[in-house]
């Protein structure tokens, strides 16, 4: 066994009778949530899940203190799981971190080995963390989609808040596998990052204006990232048995549609919860995410690497809309 200094450094997340706080702390191996895997972390990554546990905005984490962050990447320094051996290249996305338990902003971090996932051929560590929760969100919507016969022939796929992690991944990764891509971003400045992702057209937000039922059919389905009106305008316009897939919240919560795009086009809404997916899903989702799945076009996708002291400054800028593509975090 690798040797575990006695305290390192972690984004920590409190919430008690001194009132909501976060910053650098100098914590324990003991102190950190059970598990079988201990890995040195090299990578992890900002979600916008991550700015609201953060900053208190949003209602993440279910116990305090944690330590946030919940995507993380490293190799193996200690497991009582004899599928992990030290040196193992490993990642984990979701699946509790920084909302039940200690997450990926910490030089060392204590893993559950059911959610573990073993590094795929095609992928080093930092391209993972680029990837991320985004990406997996994003794969996930497209084999959801996927399986339930979506396919190019359908028409574009649109994915709305194309400029933000998921859907600049969405974008890259739905090009990558075929699809004719069509994006949505109200950041006219970024239509040729957009493009040089893999979108063959880019749309201002007018383009899922619309407020009525029903729309003539523009698109073979997409991924939401914004929810509302947005959400509703994309079903109207979605063709015959076409899919979209909810994964986000950024303008509104709420959906306000009718059933005709259901019972008339026979459309499917599908929603995308990537913490809770199964492990043998997530198992074969990663292992396409290092082949045939892996965005193209990662380096550029990744606009920030940052340390734990920078996070603060990360997150207001995510949550005041000002954030482009991925950052990932230097451990």
């Amino acid at each position: 066994m690798a040797t575990v200094p006695t305290a390192f450094e972690a984004f920590r997340i409190h919430d008690d009778a001194a009132g909501y706080r976060s910053g650098i702390e100098r914590v324990s191996l003991d102190q950190l949530s059970p598990g079988e895997v201990v890995i040195e972390t090299a990578w992890s990554s900002v979600n916008f899940k991550d700015a609201l546990a953060g900053t208190g905005k949003g209602k993440i984490l279910r116990r305090f203190p944690l330590v946030g962050g919940i995507d993380v990447a490293g190799h193996v320094v200690a497991s009582t799981d004899p599928g992990f051996r030290e040196g193992d290249p490993v990642l984990v996305t979701g699946c509790g971190l920084s909302e039940t338990r200690d997450g990926g902003y910490s030089k060392y971090a204590r893993l559950e080995a059911r959610w573990a996932i073993p590094l795929p051929a095609g992928l080093d560590l930092r391209e993972s963390m680029v990837i991320g929760t985004a990406g997996f969100t994003a794969a996930l919507a497209l084999y959801r989609m996927q399986d339930n016969r979506q396919a190019p022939d359908l028409g574009p796929l649109c994915v709305t808040g194309a400029t933000g992690g998921v859907g600049s991944l969405a974008v890259d990764i739905f090009s990558r596998a075929g699809y004719e891509v069509h994006a949505i971003s109200g950041k006219a400045d970024q239509h040729d990052y957009l493009r040089a992702l893999g979108a063959s057209e880019v749309h201002g937000r007018d383009a899922l204006s619309t407020t009525r039922p029903m729309e003539s059919a523009r698109f073979g389905g997409g991924l939401d990232n914004v929810g509302g009106p947005m959400l509703a305008s994309l079903l109207a316009q979605t063709a015959p048995y076409g899919n979209v897939a909810s994964a986000g919240l950024a303008a509104s919560a709420e959906l306000q549609a009718t059933v005709m795009p259901f019972i008339i086009r026979g459309v499917s809404l599908l929603g995308v919860a990537s913490a809770g997916t199964a492990r043998d899903i997530r198992g074969e989702i990663w292992a396409r995410l290092g082949s045939d799945w892996k965005p193209a076009r990662l380096d550029r996708i990744c606009t920030r690497e940052a340390t734990l002291a920078e996070l603060p400054e990360v997150f207001e800028g995510m949550l005041a809309g000002g954030s482009l593509g991925r950052t990932v975090v230097r451990l």
